[in-house]
């Protein structure tokens, strides 16, 4: 995962505001290689605030192996989604403090994950379900939908996952936390493939 003019990904390279307290980096590339295939693609994706996620702009290919052809049928192959899916959370920053501090501590979606294999740790999603206070939850609502709708997977789910709730609450909450403007930015479209 690179920046467009290739330092690697951090939190820093994610200057763009979205919803009320995200982070996310205005563009990126990332490369995936397939061993069996023998391909190795590299695409760029830029966020788009009309369609609230980030939009593949180029994908490039080429063989990592002699006797390896990029035609039709290895293109079909190529998971566009899935490699936008998994580098979208390095793109994505945030901070469990008041952003508004100095000293604040920002880390990227992806660094917050591997330490639980979580977005959020299991100790803080069992208090935003049980007591959470009305702002804690909406905090949590926004950094769990803009994870998963930017990255192009469906929120209600990494909602109802995260947070162990049942559908129709984790609507009810996103729903909530969008008529307070914290979703402004993000969009998931019901039905797009997730294939790519």
């Amino acid at each position: 995962m690179r920046t467009l003019d290739g330092r690697p990904m951090s939190w820093q390279a994610a200057t763009t505001p979205v919803g009320s307290a995200l982070r996310i980096s205005p563009a990126f590339v990332a490369t995936w290689s397939d061993a069996e295939s023998g391909v190795e693609t590299t695409l760029e994706a830029r966020y788009s605030e009309d369609a609230g996620r980030y939009l593949v702009t180029s994908v490039t290919n080429r063989v990592t192996r002699e006797g390896v052809e990029v035609n039709n049928i290895a293109l079909r192959q190529i998971p566009i989604q899935p490699i936008v899916q998994s580098a979208a959370p390095q793109c994505i920053a945030l901070t469990l403090d008041d952003e508004d501090d100095p000293t604040a501590t920002w880390m990227t979606v992806s660094e917050l994950s591997s330490t639980e294999g979580r977005i959020l740790p299991h100790w803080l999603a069992e208090d935003v379900v049980k007591r959470g206070t009305k702002d804690a939850r909406m905090e949590a609502i926004e950094i769990l939908y803009g994870s998963a709708a930017l990255a192009g997977r469906p929120p209600v789910k990494a909602v109802q996952l995260e947070l162990g709730v049942p559908h129709r609450t984790a609507s009810d909450w996103i729903k909530k936390a969008r008529a307070e403007g914290r979703l402004n930015g993000m969009t998931y479209i019901v039905g797009r493939q997730a294939n790519g």
